[in-house]
């Protein structure tokens, strides 16, 4: 058994060091006899006072690497650093992190002030340092004048609120926060994740945020790290993940993708022509380094709103498909428009509707697709 120890013995350490460091990370289960791998080798550094995402779909590991983050699961393999000190065998309650969860936990007798000094009391912190810290967390998470009430006299947001700030007024040196907004109506949640972002700028705090929910992801974060199965597909910016996904999966789980595949007909320096003839034409910008050849199967991306709907090819950009219209939706603020190509793929396109009145088109007519190539990102050669 490892042995425990505890962070408090540990001198500080430099703030050029990354505020958590996975290293080779992996997580085996054993389910009726067979091994499980849940976390297949992840190595990640995450910055102090980053708010950093783990993203993925039910099962892909997130949250599984983030229990290994708070010390409620010892990785079977690899390193968990916390400001370059290793904290294997470290139990949870030294770990100097502190961790919300969507159920919040709130003690129902107690007001929104004795909930958030619970911990400050079980650490014996003197009576007028609890008053003036728990009243400046209240502050900050927009609280205050709510001090006196209980958990069933607060709404759902609020009720998050306190979770949030019974976990900050410890000032852990990082906050890991596990699905948070899950129990929230659309509206609130929204609202929520900006609150969550202007919190964690106030506080100056690293937040780990595990969510499959991708429009969270790419409204908080400063990186996002995109799990499936068990490994990192992707990490990078909110806008480097959704515009130029590295893999078929990060591009269909970030937001709505149409991909287009086919045989590259012709490559002339850094561009690569899929689909030419019949008026129809597509062409996709090469990345340095990237080097594909005439008859090479690829895919590409165009996000939907980055096309339009046209009526005649001579009113297209560069790039121009056939389609039929097979279904339109109307969503308020746009509305979106289900094509099949000529090609046999079924993409989407979304018109906002601040400059129509009408429908660009309706379900049945034949039109046109259109974008300009710096539009289409190429996937890679399959």
């Amino acid at each position: 058994m490892t042995q425990t120890r505890d962070l408090a013995s540990l001198e500080q350490t430099s703030e050029t060091v990354p505020a958590i460091e996975l290293a080779g990370i992996v997580k085996e289960f054993n389910s009726h006899g067979d091994v499980v791998q849940a976390v297949a080798g992840v190595d990640l550094e995450i910055g102090i006072g980053e708010f950093f995402s783990l993203l993925g779909p039910s099962g892909c590991g997130k949250t599984t690497t983030m229990r290994m983050i708070a010390g409620f699961e010892e990785p079977t393999r690899g390193e968990v650093k916390l400001y370059g000190k290793s904290v294997l065998g470290v139990p949870p309650n030294k770990r100097d992190v502190n961790m919300v969860f969507q159920s919040y936990a709130l003690f129902p007798h107690m007001s929104v002030f004795e909930n958030v000094a619970f911990g400050l009391r079980r650490k014996g912190v003197a009576k007028d340092e609890i008053t003036k810290r728990v009243g400046e967390i209240i502050e900050t998470v927009g609280l205050g004048g709510r001090e006196k009430r209980r958990p069933r006299e607060l709404s759902g947001g609020q009720q998050q609120r306190v979770a949030l700030a019974r976990a900050l007024v410890n000032r852990p040196r990082a906050l890991l926060l596990d699905e948070p907004l899950g129990a929230l109506d659309l509206k609130l949640r929204q609202a929520m994740q900006v609150e969550l972002k202007r919190i964690q700028r106030e506080v100056g705090i690293t937040f780990i945020y595990v969510t499959h929910d991708q429009g969270e992801a790419l409204t908080m974060s400063d990186r996002i790290a995109v799990m499936n199965e068990g490994k990192v597909a992707q990490l990078g910016s909110p806008r480097d993940i959704y515009e130029h996904p590295a893999t078929l999966f990060v591009a269909g789980f970030i937001g709505t993708s149409n991909i287009l595949s086919g045989p590259v007909k012709s490559t002339s320096g850094d561009t690569a022509v899929i689909l030419d003839g019949d008026g129809q034409h597509v062409e996709v910008p090469l990345r340095a380094g990237m080097s594909v050849a005439a008859g090479d199967n690829v895919d590409l991306t165009v996000r939907p709103e980055k096309m339009d709907i046209r009526a005649d090819a001579a009113d297209c950009a560069r790039c121009r498909v056939r389609g039929t219209v097979t279904e339109v939706v109307y969503l308020g603020t746009s509305t979106n428009y289900n094509v099949l190509t000529s090609t046999g793929a079924e993409v989407t396109v979304f018109v906002q509707n601040s400059n129509n009145a009408d429908d660009v088109a309706a379900r049945g007519q034949e039109i046109w697709l259109s974008w300009e190539p710096q539009h289409s990102y190429l996937i890679g050669a399959r």
